[in-house]
C-alpha cells in the first residue's frame, strides 16, 4: 500500500484513521478530505489511492457516492467504510456501491490496525458486529417465493433502484400515497423492514 486516502469531516476522527492507516502500511502517504466536493476534487488531481477509507455521514451528501466514483475511476482501490452506522440502511448500500470492508469507530485504533493488516492475507476487514448482522441477514431461514401482484412487483423494482417513492408514483402515475402503502405491504409481504433489504431480495427475485 503506497498511496491512502481519507475521507472523513472529523478532526478527531481524521487523526484515528491516519494513526491506523500509518501503522498498519509504515510509508504509506496519505491524503485527506473533509467533504464530498473536496474528494472528488483530489481524487481526480492525485493519483489513484491503493486504499481509501470513507465515512458515510458527510456535510454535503453521503460517502457512498464517493466509493461510487472510485469504482468507477480506480476499480483496484480497496474502499473501507469507517462509521458510527452498523444499520441496514447505512451497512448494505455501501457494500452494494464496492465497498470491500466496513469498519465501525467504536473500536479502539489497534482494532482497526489488525483488520487492515488482515488485508494482506485476504482477510475481509469488518467489524464483528457488521461481521455478524451479515450473517444474520443472509443466514435468516429460506422461505418459499412470496406472491407478489403485477404492481408490487413494479414498485419493488424502482424502489430497489433507489428511486424515491415520489418519482416512483410519477412513473406509475399513481398517488404518492398509493406507492407508501404498496411499500408497506412489500416491507410485510418480504419481511424486510428497510430499502437495503428489500434491493437485496428483488435482486435474488432477479427485478435488477
Amino acid at each position: 500500500m503506497r498511496h491512502g486516502f481519507i475521507l472523513e469531516d472529523v478532526p478527531e476522527s481524521q487523526d484515528w484513521l491516519r494513526q491506523a492507516l500509518a501503522e498498519s502500511f509504515p510509508g504509506i502517504a496519505i491524503g485527506v478530505a473533509d467533504s464530498l466536493q473536496e474528494a472528488r476534487q483530489k481524487l481526480r488531481g492525485g493519483p489513484a489511492p491503493d486504499i481509501a477509507l470513507i465515512d458515510l455521514g458527510l456535510p454535503d451528501g453521503s460517502g457512498i457516492e464517493i466509493i461510487d466514483l472510485i469504482q468507477q475511476t480506480s476499480p483496484a482501490t480497496l474502499c473501507i467504510v469507517a462509521s458510527i452506522y452498523d444499520d441496514d440502511g447505512h451497512v448494505f448500500p455501501a457494500l452494494r456501491a464496492g465497498a470491500r470492508g466496513y469498519l465501525l469507530k467504536d473500536q479502539p485504533v489497534s482494532a482497526i490496525v489488525v483488520a487492515l493488516r488482515g488485508i494482506a492475507a485476504g482477510e475481509p476487514p469488518l467489524s464483528p458486529a457488521i461481521a455478524r448482522r451479515m450473517l444474520a441477514f443472509f443466514n435468516r431461514p429460506v422461505t418459499p417465493p412470496v406472491a407478489l401482484t403485477a404492481r408490487e412487483t413494479e414498485v419493488l423494482r424502482l424502489i430497489a433502484k433507489g428511486i424515491t417513492q415520489a418519482e416512483t408514483a410519477r412513473l406509475l402515475a399513481i398517488s404518492q400515497h398509493t406507492v407508501a402503502g404498496y411499500v408497506k405491504d412489500l416491507y410485510r409481504k418480504l419481511n424486510v423492514s428497510s430499502r437495503a433489504e428489500a434491493a437485496v431480495l428483488a435482486r435474488d427475485m432477479g427485478l435488477i
